[in-house]
């Protein structure tokens, strides 16, 4: 429990700093009220928009009141979500909260993210433990290939060839939009390739290396069958590898959906992300970082507290590390 605990303390230190970083790169780099309004803006509207969003205070100041408001769950109201493009709307004192507008594209980014990681999941296992059964075979050499092809691919580049083909040319599912399992589809297919590939090539280092070992042939002496050898035996005692680079992937599916749903319009944290940078709305940018990373931090935890399920024999030391 004490490594846990410190676990979660560097976690905050960690994401604190994020969003410092944030915060800083905002308005050292540029001006916030330039970014927002355009260079063809007033100079009289953009003073308003800095008195507005609280520029006008020095640096430090402007920090203590971000980490204040920060600290209650408060990142700031959104001056374009909700109203038109022209820059008059900007100079608005009310606007739209950020943090429920980015909260409320979780559930889209984690059903994507889910059903990626689920399917690249049960194929690279299935796949990883073929490849093992059969070292050097053609089963080997062709899940070889399709795990480096997975690997390699461009996901924004086999997202258009996926539209192209299967919605376009036959009108099989959608091009994009968000709604019903047809929508997932495409979307899923894309983000679990490289997943796929990756967890493909761990499942099958880790299983040849168990697949050697005395207990496995001591299992097959007593005539358990192969299915249950592999797929029960010594899958679970390969898991650790496994669920290592799963929880990896699972923080990479969260940071890394941000093209695959631009190019499948699917409104999640990342597609919100794009159209908040191309729209310069700040604070909606600070707050869809903000979740982004405690998602990724949160994975990476519970990846930890399931070593300790999957193999009681780890526990957590006093001194910082598992053993």
């Amino acid at each position: 429990m004490p490594y846990i605990v410190r676990r979660i303390f560097h976690s905050v230190i960690l994401l604190f700093a994020l969003v410092s970083f944030v915060f800083v790169v905002g308005r050292v780099v540029g001006d916030p009220a330039l970014i927002m309004l355009g260079p063809s803006a007033s100079d009289t509207a953009l003073e308003q928009l800095r008195q507005n969003l609280g520029l006008n205070d020095p640096l430090w100041r402007q920090y203590l009141i971000f980490i204040s408001d920060l600290l209650q769950g408060d990142f700031g109201t959104s001056f374009r979500y909700g109203f038109s493009m022209m820059p008059t709307d900007l100079l608005r004192a009310e606007g739209t909260p950020v943090l429920p507008i980015v909260l409320g594209r979780l559930p889209a980014t984690f059903l994507l993210a889910g059903a990626a990681l689920g399917l690249a999941f049960a194929l690279a296992v299935l796949l990883g433990c073929l490849a093992a059964m059969h070292p050097r075979s053609w089963i080997d050499n062709v899940v070889n290939v399709v795990s480096l092809a997975s690997v390699s691919v461009v996901q924004f580049w086999l997202g258009l060839v996926l539209i192209i083909v299967v919605s376009v040319q036959l009108g099989l599912l959608p091009t994009g939009g968000y709604g019903s399992w047809q929508h997932l589809v495409l979307p899923a297919i894309t983000l679990a390739a490289r997943p796929l590939g990756r967890i493909s090539q761990v499942v099958r280092s880790a299983m040849l290396d168990e697949l050697s070992k005395p207990y496995v042939s001591a299992a097959r002496a007593k005539g358990v069958p192969e299915g249950r050898v592999v797929f029960v035996h010594a899958l679970k005692n390969a898991a650790i590898p496994i669920v290592t680079i799963t929880g990896d992937e699972m923080s990479a599916l969260l940071t890394g959906a941000m093209l695959v749903e631009t190019v499948f319009a699917w409104p999640g944290i990342g597609l919100l992300l794009i159209d908040s940078l191309s729209r310069r709305d700040l604070p909606m940018v600070q707050a869809g970082i903000f979740v982004v990373a405690t998602m990724v931090i949160v994975v990476n935890l519970l990846v930890d507290v399931a070593y300790t399920v999957i193999n009681p024999r780890i526990r957590m030391s006093t001194s910082g590390g598992q053993t």
